[in-house]
């Protein structure tokens, strides 16, 4: 006997859940149909778009500089010490030879009395070097007088004995004991004048050697005293005394910068650089900035090579025509040209630079509803615009927006 077979819940919705798997697999294959077309629409609100055009191009660094005076002078100590007195406050205009401040040092005044002894020890020396030498010469010469009588005494001797030893009269001993005692006399005299001449000789190279060593020591003793005048510090121009960094009591090593006297005759701008810049900032470079509505030149008159944390400084000089309401340690912004004008073919700048790095931009398409990837290759470029070698024209019209929100699309179409 047959049974009947009933169907099962799936059997029954077996058809419907296949109809509707193809309803998704067509959705899939619609949306990544229109995925493929790399195509987005876009709103114009917050769409930055800018028309490439031909002008003027200046290429130019932003810079931020202080107004400091034309001349400065630095107050060092050129002898450490104690601060014992404060003449003037900062601030002041002072005039030059005007006190500013004065230290003491123990130890340098103990150097000095120290050195006073020396040299008067040293001049003692002189002295009595000098004495002894005229009292050697008296000694010599008394004594060459005493020789002189005993040699005439003793050839007096010696000639009367050779007359009696001619007539036999005298033992042959006698007569030559005669003439040895003058021959002594006449050889010690030589050697007494010998003697004399070389410690003549001897005594006045310790003079020389003295007397020198008498000079170095005053001189010596001249430039301790100088640093001794050194511990009053002086203006040594006239000017204002901007700073001073020197309170009663406090101690001040050699070399240590006290303060500074500034020039107040006119004013120049210092600016740091970054180091990316040094072989392309010569002299004689112009800068531009503007105070209210009214623009002024600066020249760069020096640069300082030496670079420390990635920068290197520069001092600008103002023209003829200056600011008047300029003060010192004001902050001026301005443009250092790097290099002549000239017409090229300018982009603004944008967002759009730090998504693609500037090798290609939204383009639109000469009825403004789309825009297209095109490739382009930027030149030098400045704080406003980019110079454009290739793939532009002036009169185009690009997106300079961020490009973060487009993705990959190479199309963009602007929603009515």
């Amino acid at each position: 006997m047959d049974r009947i077979i009933e169907k099962t819940k799936w059997q029954k919705y077996k058809s419907w859940v296949f109809l509707l798997t193809i309803l998704i697999f067509i959705s899939v294959a619609f949306a990544l149909s229109s995925r493929s077309s790399k195509s987005l629409k876009i709103s114009d609100e917050r769409t930055q778009i800018t028309t490439v055009k031909e002008g003027e191009f200046q290429e130019y660094i932003p810079l931020n500089g202080s107004v400091v005076p034309i001349r400065t002078y630095y107050l060092d100590a050129i002898e450490g010490g104690v601060v014992e007195n404060r003449y003037i406050e900062a601030g002041t205009f002072v005039k030059k030879g005007d006190k500013i401040i004065s230290l003491v040092n123990t130890n340098l005044l103990l150097d000095i009395m120290y050195r006073e002894a020396e040299l008067f020890q040293q001049s003692n020396n002189l002295r009595n070097t000098k004495l002894a030498m005229q009292q050697n010469k008296l000694t010599i010469q008394s004594q060459l007088l005493d020789l002189d009588y005993q040699i005439q005494q003793a050839k007096r001797v010696y000639e009367r004995n050779t007359q009696l030893a001619n007539k036999e009269m005298i033992s042959a001993e006698e007569y030559e004991k005669s003439y040895d005692d003058y021959q002594f006399l006449v050889k010690k005299r030589i050697l007494t004048l010998k003697s004399f001449e070389q410690d003549s000789i001897y005594r006045e190279i310790q003079v020389d050697q003295l007397e020198n060593g008498l000079i170095r020591m005053e001189g010596n003793m001249e430039i301790v005293k100088k640093n001794l005048d050194n511990l009053v510090l002086k203006a040594p121009v006239s000017g204002q005394l901007t700073s001073l960094n020197a309170e009663i009591g406090e101690a001040k090593v050699r070399g240590e910068r006290l303060g500074q006297i500034d020039i107040l005759d006119g004013f120049k701008i210092e600016a740091p650089v970054d180091e990316h810049f040094i072989t392309r900032v010569n002299d004689e470079q112009e800068g531009k900035f503007m105070i209210g509505n009214d623009e002024y030149s600066v020249t760069l008159t020096k640069i300082y090579p030496e670079v420390v944390n990635g920068q290197f400084r520069i001092e600008m000089g103002f023209g003829e025509d200056k600011p008047t309401d300029i003060r010192r340690g004001q902050t001026i912004r301005f443009r250092l040209n790097l290099g002549n004008s000239t017409n090229a073919t300018l982009l603004a700048r944008g967002a759009f630079y730090q998504d693609t790095g500037g090798q290609w931009v939204y383009l639109l398409d000469e009825d403004g509803v789309t825009a297209r990837k095109q490739n382009i290759k930027l030149g030098r470029q400045n704080q406003d615009y980019y110079e454009i070698v290739e793939g532009l024209v002036p009169g185009d019209k690009v997106i300079t927006s961020s490009y973060s929100q487009y993705g990959d699309y190479e199309q963009l179409e602007f929603s009515k």
